[in-house]
């Protein structure tokens, strides 16, 4: 009673700990002399000071009260462990609360009474305890902590039942009030300096509290979330089923910045997958195995089972991080603090370069990045890079339709031939129509188009699928920067004078979505992007409109100069399509070709890979708020 009152301004966990880390000195130098003594003169001769060496060559006699003392200083420890775990559940759960000075105090009085003995094992010597009085003692303390801990542990073991979900004798309003709770302490959590990244990762990574929730691809076994202690960690979150195109291109990343074992042990991150499974849906062995498919193959870390992330957790990273069924990697340093809410895109558009993957570094990566056919497109085809360097004209272009791609490729060698100019052409296929990409490219092939073309559907997804990221990676930025500005600003900030890379990605995206593209490229400087049927007529027209100046200007600047009075006759426009899967957008959008304020509409329409049936076009209610009166809507 008198160590109580000594913690009486503790709360009732930290009281239990505060006492068993008194008893570690004790029993931890006892336990110390009484094993290493035979063999380490030092701790012989302390072992005389302590008047322990007599006891230590009785050991034998002694063997039941050793064993007993060791059993009880074992219970008493996962006594105290419990007691952690229960002191962390909502405070509603009135019954586990009124237990705790119980248990509280049995715990304490048990470490009183080892502390007792082993003092009085050393001031009285060993025959103190031959009448088997002490084990006694001990033995009844440990049988009266096996019921703590039997009682206790129910309250552990149903903690994620707690938080997760309502159990069958908990009220609809009680399980909501404890999902609020626990979705609170996360906000909580992250909004606050940790100085330790390991208890933000097990508030959001181990629901069932596990010693090791974590599943290393590399080694092939579990481990503990100790192993991402003081590291930058890289959570990816996504559905249980991955596509192998991205597990291959994360594994290359993963493997660019490890390069062997030793850089991989010692390396400042750590990526984790975080599997996103809807909690009220039904967990089959299908799917178990699926996931465990798709989890053996990534080389990272996994979380081990879908149901160690709790489902206050998966609002919490819905609602806060902006889950959205699209996968995202939210970057945490090594105190625990968010660095980057969607880092996955810096990987995707620069690898490594991006480390330590932060939206400052973003930032920085695109104020430093100029707009250059390398950086688009030559680590997909290799050539382009031969092609570059010998400073030719490259024309990329793509689409679904043929007759077209045939008309433009025949038309463009034709002016190449006519003005001697060296030109290479490359076919990128089209975002969204796979199977007819795939059937173009044999009518290349079968047809001896002179073209080049990217050689698998895998190249052209990763050419398209980077080349989006790169638009939500400005639109992110755009929007941070937008809310850091008054209104009159947001012009300049979405204008077309500032940020000629954004106009020239809106382009290619518009497009592609709408029709076919063509880029012209002279060397790596990149002269145009247009759509496709105004620069087939720019070429159709090249002998009676513009040949006179390619002499004067170059075919560059005389390509270029013709493709803009034919796209202002027919006073072309772009359109976007967004995903409601994704992140909201800004809602300030700019014409990359009129560079009027785009109005918001929503489309409905299938995704079947061949033609799109049937768009509904709805408008938003009104048009979003410009800083000046609008001329025009496009």
């Amino acid at each position: 009673m008198a160590i109580f009152d000594m913690l009486t301004m503790y709360k009732w966990d930290v009281k239990v700990v505060l006492a068993l880390a008194a008893f570690a000195l004790t029993y931890g130098e006892f336990c110390l002399l009484a094993h290493i003594q035979d063999s380490y003169q030092f701790a012989k001769r302390l072992a005389i000071l302590k008047q322990l060496l007599s006891t230590m060559e009785n050991a034998s006699s002694l063997k039941l009260w050793f064993d007993t003392l060791n059993d009880l200083v074992k219970i008493t420890l996962e006594v105290t462990k419990c007691v952690i775990d229960v002191h962390d559940l909502p405070t509603e759960h009135a019954t586990a609360y009124d237990y705790m000075p119980i248990a509280c105090y049995w715990t304490i009085r048990s470490i009183v009474t080892c502390t007792t003995q082993i003092t009085s094992l050393t001031t009285l010597g060993y025959e103190v305890f031959l009448s088997n009085i002490g084990a006694w003692e001990l033995s009844t303390l440990t049988s009266k902590l096996e019921n703590i801990i039997n009682h206790l542990r129910q309250q552990a073991d149903s903690r994620s039942k707690h938080i997760s979900r309502p159990l069958f004798n908990i009220s609809a309003a009680s399980a909501s009030m404890m999902h609020d709770e626990a979705y609170a302490r996360l906000r909580d959590m992250f909004s606050k300096p940790q100085t330790d990244n390991v208890k933000v990762l097990k508030a959001l990574i181990n629901a069932q509290d596990v010693d090791q929730p974590l599943y290393d691809g590399f080694f092939k076994q579990r481990v503990s979330l100790g192993a991402l202690r003081r590291r930058t960690v890289l959570l990816l979150i996504s559905g249980p089923e991955f596509s192998s195109v991205e597990i291959d291109f994360l594994e290359s990343f993963d493997k660019d910045i490890n390069k062997n074992l030793a850089r991989r042990l010692q390396s400042m991150h750590g990526l984790v997958w975080i599997p996103i499974v809807d909690p009220d849906s039904e967990w089959n062995e299908a799917k178990q195995k699926r996931f465990q498919s798709v989890r053996g193959r990534m080389p990272w870390y996994s979380v081990y089972d879908p149901s160690f992330i709790g489902k206050p957790v998966i609002s919490f990273i819905q609602k806060e991080w902006k889950y959205r069924d699209k996968p995202i990697m939210v970057v945490l340093d090594p105190q625990g603090k968010v660095s980057c809410l969607n880092a996955i895109r810096m990987i995707w558009i620069w690898g490594r370069v991006a480390y330590p993957f932060t939206s400052s570094r973003e930032e920085a990566l695109w104020k430093d990045q100029s707009w250059k056919l390398d950086f688009l497109a030559d680590i997909f085809y290799t050539k382009i890079r031969n092609w570059t360097t010998d400073g030719k004209y490259i024309f990329l272009y793509g689409g679904n339709d043929f007759e077209w791609i045939k008309s433009f490729v025949e038309e463009a060698r034709r002016v190449a031939t006519a003005t001697k100019i060296n030109l290479e052409m490359l076919y990128v296929g089209k975002s969204n129509k796979e199977n007819q990409v795939r059937e173009i490219i044999v009518r290349m092939i079968r047809e001896n188009l002179n073209t080049d073309y990217l050689p698998n559907r895998v190249i052209i997804w990763l050419f398209w699928f980077r080349l989006h990221n790169m638009l939500f990676s400005k639109l992110q930025l755009k929007n941070i920067d937008a809310n850091k500005h008054q209104m009159q600003e947001i012009e300049k900030l979405l204008g077309n004078d500032d940020d000629n890379v954004m106009e020239e990605i809106k382009k290619l995206v518009s497009y592609d979505k709408h029709g076919g593209w063509i880029l012209l490229a002279e060397g790596s400087e990149i002269v145009i992007i247009g759509n496709a049927a105004t620069g087939l007529q720019t070429l159709v027209e090249y002998d009676v409109m513009w040949k006179e100046h390619v002499g004067r200007d170059g075919f560059a600047k005389a390509f270029k100069n013709h493709y803009n009075k034919v796209l202002s006759a027919v006073s072309s426009c772009c359109k976007f399509e967004f995903s409601p899967k994704i992140e909201k957008t800004s809602e300030l959008l700019v014409c990359p070709e009129c560079h009027d304020h785009m109005h918001v509409i929503t489309t409905y329409h299938c995704c079947h890979d061949g033609e799109t049936y049937q768009d509904f076009f709805f408008s938003t209610s009104t048009p979003p708020i410009v800083p000046y009166k609008i001329r025009g809507m496009s």
